[in-house]
């Protein structure tokens, strides 16, 4: 067994990771780490597992005990968190944090990206998760990236739910403000672009254009719309056999031929994309759950390939029914 501790365990990101590691047949989950809330039931926090655990939240953090650490707190909590504790040899690390994403000197995390960096996710140590909508957009372009077809600018448009917000209800976050409403935030400087185009350019190097961010805050609690355009000189069937040859091998991206809406995705580690061709413009739909394939479930198939199983275990999530 696969013994686990995760260290922020309050948030969304952290119950969606317990529901999911939960009802995992090769892990066991050795503590939950929350200062704030320890001695508490983790069902008072997280009550949709109440009669699914007895487990309580802890301020210890028992590492010799424990074979991978999932890191769910705030951004730039994880790089504090590193640099201050003398960590067993041996124990991994999954940061679910922008704090490891791009590549720097003396930053030794793998990109956690499965279907870019596979073969790398297996033999690392210490993986950096991806953000939710750098999930969503790369699976729209990579493809596009790998053979060379990213020969103009690039745009973007992404709708995000609430939840991607964090717990925490912030001026744009709270029920009163997001209900029926719509808005666009950090146009073109959005934290998730540095992540995306260090991968559009680890498989195309010489990709130069403009890349063009619009982030949009729905009104919905969870999933991400992605609408994506650039172009492209081949056919509509050209481009739907290149985006399946290219995830031929990866279980969780499916094409489909129907234009597809975020509730196909949601509570699940799915991620469906869809093609039109307009012109010389191919128009890229990806969507995708925030909290999972863009968070949680990603981090525990990333989990799954580090420690040699299937990728698929124990995320054969169901969709919410309609």
């Amino acid at each position: 067994m696969i013994k686990v501790g995760i260290i922020g365990g309050a948030g969304y990101t952290a119950g969606e990771l317990l529901r999911i590691l939960l009802n995992h047949p090769e892990v066991e989950i050795t503590f939950v780490q929350s200062t704030s809330n320890a001695r508490n039931l983790i069902s008072d926090i997280h009550e949709d597992l109440l009669g699914e655990t007895d487990l309580t939240f802890t301020d210890k953090m028992p590492f010799e005990n424990t074979d991978v650490i999932f890191l769910c707190m705030g951004h730039g909590k994880s790089k504090e968190f590193v640099e201050s504790y003398v960590l067993p040899v041996g124990l991994k690390i999954i940061d679910l944090s922008h704090d490891f994403r791009l590549k720097r000197e003396a930053n030794n995390f793998v990109y956690g990206l499965p279907e870019i960096n596979r073969n790398e996710i297996r033999t690392a140590e210490k993986i950096a998760n991806p953000g939710c909508f750098a999930t969503g957009i790369q699976l729209a372009l990579l493809p596009l990236a790998a053979n060379n077809l990213l020969t103009d600018e690039v745009h973007v448009q992404a709708i995000t739910g609430s939840t991607g917000a964090g717990q925490k209800p912030t001026e744009t976050s709270h029920f009163s403000w997001r209900s029926s409403n719509v808005s666009a935030y950090k146009i073109f400087e959005h934290q998730h672009e540095g992540e995306i185009l260090q991968s559009l350019k680890q498989l195309q190097p010489g990709f130069s254009s403009d890349f063009n961010f619009v982030p949009i805050r729905g009104n919905h609690t969870r999933g991400i719309f992605v609408s994506a355009y650039t172009n492209f000189e081949g056919s509509l069937e050209d481009a739907n056999q290149l985006f399946e040859d290219y995830y031929e091998s990866h279980p969780f991206v499916f094409i489909t031929k129907t234009n597809p809406g975020v509730k196909q995705v949601v509570n699940t580690n799915k991620a469906v994309i869809y093609l039109e061709k307009h012109g010389n413009k191919l128009v890229i739909i990806s969507v995708t759950d925030n909290l999972i394939k863009g968070a949680s479930g990603q981090a525990v198939q990333n989990m799954n390939l580090m420690f040699g199983l299937d990728e698929k275990t124990g995320l054969n999530l169901k969709p919410v029914a309609f």
